[in-house]
């Protein structure tokens, strides 16, 4: 492994841009399978690099992968359509065979956040939240075979992303992996990606407050600036690219782009046009038995008018910012207080949506659908339960949809039978990692990561039927978003941007998105 040196001004400016890099004062160095340059320059990566303490959480190296899981990461798409078809016997059996096999065409790599929930009758139902087009998961799944310690990092490129670069069309020059978060799984889709392609691979930060980004599109064809100065074509990219990557990132590139800056549009960073994305799907999966489900939502919600939406789902409900990511923009609210709090706050864009809420059983939205509870956790030894929802990441391949990585997250804490209006019900609900510093910097709360092993999945109180139930529901959700995606493209490869600025009618949104086309 090679070394990584850096001369750094001090261990703030390393913590916040490598925030889980140990940083030794006396050396200014650290030890990554690459040469770096300093903290935010381009990194060139080269094959044989790959280590996989550096890319899984400690943790995850000792972990023994619960046998329902890997028994269910191996099952295959014919067999989980048949055991599907036998629990719904409502749904069309060829409907759901060629779900499993669809190939999409834009959004090829996805995650989805569920819920697992119960109605009022006791029938229990797994819920679609949101759908992630960079979604995270690598480092916080267990080897499924321990000789494989490369585990989906190899699956995902080998089946999605190697396939891409076979393309005619693709324009001459490198591999680059592009980034704004999450180094510790980029580094190892870049030093993986390296490994199988047996040619250097240029890791890209691309980091939203870089005035001066090493990145840049020529007629385009990204084009990257090294180490050296020198600006070199990039024929294909692996994005992990996240906060408003519309601003650095142009919607259709020359370059492929896995996946392409459309997808967040069209639903995969944009939660407005992903609910009409499903409420479309759904439409035209009608006759067939199969859905996306997903809370009651109201779309293109005027600031003034959340207030009335919230009374109408009984006084509680979530508001979201279409925009944001990582458990950002993301409010609870539950109670008067929360509500206040909520339109004092000043937002870059006028529109949002409004969701009913699941909760507890003495506690949820009102919908037309009735109640859904969380099933939470099992309880512990204080008889405490707490919310946790679930990530299934999934890839797109000829053969259409696999799996790739599963991880859930509990809530900060437990649920109440009722709710105390001096308690933020974020603090019972929210279980998003994520936590966005002052500074701008991203770091994680992991210790609040469920792992699929043999200890956290049992707490989890879910079964094989489950999983299958969440994959089902992430296909349908990337099929949708990858429909809306090719609704919004012109036969000749064109953005429709008036088609989406009539769907997505919030004028200070669009601007953003037009200024950095």
């Amino acid at each position: 492994m090679l070394g990584l040196s850096a001369t750094l001004k001090g261990e703030s400016q390393w913590r916040r841009w490598y925030p889980f890099l140990p940083f030794n004062e006396e050396r200014n160095t650290t030890r990554l399978g690459f040469t770096m340059k300093s903290p935010k320059s381009v990194v060139r990566v080269t094959s044989d690099s790959f280590e996989p303490p550096e890319h899984f959480y400690p943790r995850v190296l000792n972990a023994q992968i619960h046998p329902m899981v890997q028994h269910f990461l191996g099952l295959g798409n014919e067999r989980i359509a048949e055991r599907y078809i036998h629990l719904h016997p409502e749904v069309d059996p060829q409907a759901v065979r060629e779900l499993l096999g669809h190939t999409t065409k834009y959004f090829q790599w996805g995650g989805a956040d569920l819920f697992p929930a119960t109605t009022d009758n006791g029938v229990r139902r797994i819920i679609l939240i949101e759908t992630n087009s960079c979604p995270s998961g690598q480092k916080s799944m267990p080897f499924g075979d321990d000789a494989q310690e490369q585990s989906g990092y190899r699956t995902l490129l080998e089946r999605t992303f190697v396939p891409i670069l076979k393309q005619r069309r693709l324009p001459k020059g490198g591999l680059a992996v592009l980034y704004d978060k999450n180094e510790m799984e980029t580094s190892g889709y870049a030093a993986m990606l390296a490994e199988i392609t047996g040619e250097p691979v240029w890791l890209v930060p691309c980091f939203q407050q870089d005035e001066n980004l090493p990145m840049r599109f020529v007629d385009g064809v990204m084009e990257i600036r090294t180490p050296s100065e020198e600006w070199v074509p990039i024929r294909a990219a692996f994005r992990y690219v996240t906060q408003r990557p519309w601003s650095r990132i142009p919607i259709l590139t020359r370059t492929a782009i896995l996946n392409p800056i459309l997808v967040c549009l069209s639903g995969g960073r944009n939660k407005l046009m992903a609910a009409k994305a499903y409420d479309f799907y759904n439409a035209e999966l009608q006759s067939t038995g199969l859905m996306i489900r997903t809370p009651e939502t109201i779309w293109d919600v005027a600031k003034n008018e959340v207030p009335l939406w919230v009374q109408r789902m009984g006084g509680i409900a979530v508001v979201k910012d279409p925009y944001s990511n990582a458990g950002q923009g993301v409010y609870t609210l539950t109670n008067q207080r929360e509500l206040d709090a909520f339109m004092q706050v000043d937002f870059r864009f006028d529109r949002f949506i409004v969701q009913s809420l699941v909760g507890n059983s003495g506690w949820s939205s009102q919908t037309q659908q009735g109640r859904f509870y969380h099933l939470g956790t099992l309880p512990d030894r204080r008889k405490a339960i707490y919310v946790a929802d679930l990530r299934m990441m999934i890839g797109s391949s000829a053969e259409g949809a696999y799996p790739v990585a599963i991880y859930a997250r509990r809530a900060r804490k437990p649920l109440t039978a009722q709710l105390d209006d001096t308690v933020a019900s974020w603090d019972m609900l929210g279980t998003n990692l994520s936590v966005k510093q002052e500074d701008g910097s991203w770091t994680s709360q992991s210790e609040r990561l469920m792992l699929m092993d043999r200890r956290d999945f049992n707490q989890l109180g879910i079964g094989l039927d489950d999983l299958i139930e969440g994959y089902l529901q992430t296909v349908l959700s990337v099929i949708a978003i990858d429909k809306m995606a090719q609704q919004l493209t012109t036969q000749k490869g064109g953005f429709r941007s008036r088609l989406f600025a009539s769907l997505n009618p919030d004028p200070a949104f669009v601007r953003d998105i037009m200024a950095g086309a």
